[in-house]
């Protein structure tokens, strides 16, 4: 497929979706959103990938919502969204909206914030799986100061990951946070010097592309945005019966295989 608002590849197992329009800071339009959702399809249906990386081009992540567009929004668009197909109807329902879709992909999706990322660029920062920002970035939720609300779900998706005092400090004030107190309150997972974002961000995605059983990855993500929803006792029957099923597959074989025979695994996820 072409795309107009991004960049695709695959390399080493590992997707990279780009967002590409560096002259507005990446800004975010119609077509953008377009083009993500059908490269995070293309890279969830491909066997060949294991690891999706989602950045930015030039020296944002993404700035927010395209000012130009926001400017002439018609309200009816929200409502309009909420017909959109589901990305997996096998998943949970919570994860088939318009942006949180990405907890209901069976990869590792990882953030690469190569610099700013506000308002509509943090919420698909916070529906990836792991965050690496860089030292310079600046993040923002941005809304209240446009005169707008919490959008998106990430009034339920940010307390989850900041709790809940971080997350009304953030959404209210809509102040700008260095990428030293994002990563103090949980915000991103790690953070790096500029130059060295991208070498450590895909060191880190190759150890789990080569190294990680694909099958079980999957598995422990659904887990992990199922528990939300679930008790304690739900968790523990849900793990039961999952692990009746890992211990017949063959990456459980090849994972004890390759341990006992001190060699690189050769994982199929299946």
């Amino acid at each position: 497929m072409t795309y107009q608002h991004i960049l695709y590849d695959v390399e080493g197992k590992i997707a990279t979706i780009t967002l590409n329009r560096p002259d507005r800071m990446n800004a975010w339009t119609p077509v953008m959103e377009r083009d993500v959702r059908d490269a995070m399809t293309a890279a969830a249906r491909d066997d060949g990938v294991r690891v999706i990386v989602l950045t930015g081009a030039g020296r944002a992540f993404c700035a927010g919502a395209d000012m130009d567009a926001l400017k002439g929004l018609d309200p009816d668009d929200i409502r309009r969204a909420e017909n959109l197909p589901p990305f997996d109807m096998n998943r949970r329902p919570d994860w088939q909206t318009r942006y949180a879709f990405y907890p209901s992909i069976a990869k590792p999706v990882i953030g690469m914030l190569n610099g700013a990322t506000a308002g509509i660029g943090l919420v698909h920062a916070l529906y990836c799986d792991l965050r690496f920002a860089a030292d310079n970035a600046v993040f923002t939720t941005a809304f209240a100061r446009r005169g707008l609300i919490a959008e998106h779900g990430i009034s339920w998706m940010l307390p989850r990951i900041v709790g809940h005092a971080n997350a009304l400090d953030l959404l209210m004030s809509a102040r700008r946070v260095s990428s030293e107190e994002a990563l103090r309150i949980g915000l991103v997972n790690r953070i790096y010097p500029l130059e060295q974002l991208r070498e450590q961000t895909y060191a880190y995605a190759r150890d789990l592309a080569d190294f990680v059983s694909p099958s079980a990855m999957a598995v422990i993500k659904r887990q992990l945005y199922d528990v939300p929803f679930q008790t304690l006792a739900e968790a523990t029957i849900d793990a039961n019966r999952e692990m009746v099923v890992a211990l017949r597959g063959s990456d459980f074989r090849e994972g004890v295989a390759s341990f006992m025979e001190k060699r690189p695994p050769r994982f199929t996820g299946k």
